[in-house]
């Protein structure tokens, strides 16, 4: 065979190999972004089928709008329009931007009646906000998600909310506690900083109603003195709006993972499950202990 033809066959096979390579190290790249193994670690879904990788900040903010609706007692609905409308919004930041004077989660503006802006940048009342306009819809929940979340917003692109839909949906189900051991955060940094009980129990307090009032104590014994003032356990059997005490104890233990970071929490059981902070990779995984009809929530000490 002449030399020429040999030469160009070593060449594309050269650069058949390099593009191998290529395109391997590039699906690479990508999913360890996905997953947190470089860069600032990620929380994530795994539900139905589907996976979706979260900041903390987006995480914690889709625990207390889905939080905010279960005081209420709104369907699940409810929490997909306001988790697709917060994606398209704001990306489930709380921004201090935006178009004019909008700010926060659902880009509200004071100047149109939705509050102060220091309220406004408040998630919670944000979110109570977002759903005082939502339960005036007639029908909202039957409605196709773009025109029950236009009907709160009047925005300029209401089309847009339609592409987050699938992601709310995840979203919904897994922090409503449907499925369960689906839901994961790295939790805060080991540097030492203590967090606080008393902020934690008033904080599920405050996004979860006044109900959460008889539901949240002190751990009480066991564990030592140190050990039962830093742990908050929570009842799965207080009243609430959908589902039973498991999907009630998935739907709490969900949001103390959510807001780990925030809040400093390092440990969260529920049944024969834990998650533990600065375990992404593994999530949550049995136990031999059971905490029984209630969510227990260690916090940094």
């Amino acid at each position: 065979m002449p030399l020429p033809v040999l030469a160009s066959r070593a060449r594309r096979t050269r650069a058949a190999i390099a593009c191998a390579v290529l395109l391997a190290l590039v699906g690479y790249v990508a999913v360890h972004i996905a997953t947190g193994g470089w860069g600032p670690p990620r929380c994530f879904v795994r539900a139905e089928g589907e996976y979706l990788a979260l900041t903390p900040e987006q995480a914690g903010n889709a625990a207390t709008i889905e939080a905010v609706a279960a005081s209420r007692g709104l369907p699940e609905r409810a929490v997909t329009i306001a988790l697709a409308t917060a994606l398209q919004e704001s990306g489930l930041r709380n921004i201090r931007h935006g178009d004019r004077d909008s700010l926060g989660l659902f880009q509200q503006r004071p100047s149109q009646g939705w509050g102060t802006a220091r309220q406004i940048q408040d998630p919670v009342y944000a979110t109570g906000r977002f759903y005082d306009h939502l339960v005036k819809v007639p029908g909202y929940s039957r409605l196709p998600l773009t025109v029950a979340a236009q009907r709160v917003q009047y925005s300029g692109y209401p089309q847009a909310y339609a592409k987050h839909e699938t992601e709310a949906v995840v979203l919904t189900g897994a922090l409503t506690g449907r499925s369960a051991a689906a839901f994961s955060c790295p939790g805060p940094p080991d540097d030492g900083v203590p967090g606080d009980p008393a902020r934690v129990r008033a904080e599920l307090k405050r996004e979860f109603g006044a109900e959460m009032a008889a539901a949240v104590r002190p751990a009480g014994q066991g564990g030592g003195r140190a050990a039962a003032t830093h742990t908050v356990r929570v009842s799965t059997g207080a009243p609430r709006a959908r589902g039973g005490a498991e999907r009630n104890g998935w739907e709490l233990a969900y949001w103390a993972v959510a807001h780990s970071d925030e809040l400093r929490i390092e440990r969260v059981s529920y049944g024969n499950h834990v998650w533990i902070a600065g375990n992404l990779r593994a999530g949550w995984h049995t136990t031999d202990e059971d905490s029984g009809p209630e969510v227990r929530i260690a916090i940094a000490r």
